[in-house]
């Protein structure tokens, strides 16, 4: 067991690495789920974007709701439900 703690299971981020990210002057959530890919796994950053938020607001002083969620983005082009699930051939 390496003792790191997981913030983020899908991409197996840990909390040194968003803690660095920090240090380093990276304050905005939105630059570090592109750093880190933070929320961009199967479960949409349910659990990892709350608990990123409560590390960025410890490290910068700030309140959690000063900090604004990342925002969502939808397909370019509208993809059939069949698709995703692999219940169509295209």
């Amino acid at each position: 067991m390496s003792g790191k703690v997981i913030i983020c299971r899908c991409n197996d981020v840990t909390v040194e690495e968003i803690e660095a990210l920090i240090d380093e002057g990276v304050t905005d959530i939105e630059e570090i789920k592109r750093l880190l890919r933070i929320g961009m796994g199967p479960c949409q950053g349910r659990t990892c974007i709350p608990l990123v938020m409560a590390i960025l607001a410890r490290k910068t002083g700030k309140k959690p709701d000063e900090i604004p969620l990342p925002r969502a983005r939808v397909p370019i082009r509208p993809v059939r439900v069949e698709v995703l699930v692999g219940g169509d051939d295209e």
